[in-house]
This record gives C-alpha cells, structure tokens and sequence, in this order.
C-alpha cells in the first residue's frame, strides 16, 4: 500500500519541478514584431532598430532603454542660464501633431524619472561616502582595494556634480 502512496508523491514532486523550471525559464522571454512582421522570440532583447510599439512582451523587471548621453546632450546646450521647462517647448509650437506631443510628453515623463532615480542614488551614494564607512572597490584587476581619503574625496565632488545636474 506504502509503494502507490510514494509514487504519486515522485511524480507530484516531479510535475512541481517541471512547472517551476519551465515558468523560470519563461520569465525571460522576450516577444517583438521584425520588420516583416514576423513575431519573434528570444531570450535576449530585440534589436535596436525594432520600434517600441513592437515590442510585445517583455521578461519581468525589463526596462526599457533610455539614451542617458540624450538627455545630457540637452542638459549641456548653450542657452545660458537655466532653460525653460520641456512643457513650455511643446506649446510652443502649434503645428505637432497629437503624436508627435504624446510621444515627446512620453519621453519627458521618462527623463523625469530616470532624473528621480539618478538624484535618488546619487545623494544615498554621497550619504555613504560622507559617513567615513570604509568603502572596497574592485580594480581593473579584479582585486578589492579599500577607498583612501583622496579617492573619497574625488568621489565626494563627482556625486555633489550629480545631485547639482539631476536633482533640479
């Protein structure tokens, strides 16, 4: 009577096992329409040439890409002095289409935020930096070296230029 009892319990771990392994590997599928049309998919990310609207699924915790050296480009333009706002650039030009002011409202949305994160890390960075905790970083390498006092420094003054640019 013991042998059927511990057989449905191999084959129901079993069963468990294949359904754990299989929804993990699910997990990290990506899902875009080519060129052609065709639906692919794929383990790693589409091409870069695939538009957003493409995409169709990506794996959980996926962001999508967003072009840092853009936004310092247009942090970094010479108009003197502090610029006005990006609403105030979209009404000021009445001929864009719906399109065009959603999609350019889209990407300030997602500047704002990647300026949010980048503000956020970068003061927890200084905090750190500023407690006097000994801080190891690996070299190039491979080894731990413990942060000294001028190096701290210097890093001090790079987060301080990064809340400066980020946290306005």
């Amino acid at each position: 009577m013991a042998q059927p009892s511990l057989l449905r319990t191999v084959c129901l771990v079993a069963l468990c096992s294949w359904a754990a392994v299989s929804a993990h590997a699910q997990q990290g599928q990506w899902k875009w329409r080519d060129a052609n049309g065709n639906v692919q998919y794929s383990d790693r990310p589409p091409p870069a040439s695939i538009p957003e609207k493409d995409i169709l699924a990506r794996p959980f915790g996926a962001r999508t890409a967003v072009k840092l050296q853009t936004y310092g480009e247009k942090a970094s333009s010479p108009q003197g002095g502090a610029s006005a706002p990006p609403t105030k650039k979209a009404e000021s030009k009445p001929n864009m289409s719906p399109q065009t002011e959603a999609r350019l409202k889209e990407e300030e949305r997602q500047n704002a935020a990647v300026r949010a994160e980048n503000c956020s890390r970068a003061r927890q960075q200084l905090t750190l930096l500023e407690s006097g905790a000994r801080i190891s970083q690996t070299n190039d390498k491979g080894e731990r070296t413990i942060l000294d006092d001028p190096a701290r420094a210097a890093e001090i003054q790079k987060m301080k230029a990064v809340i400066a640019a980020e946290c306005q």
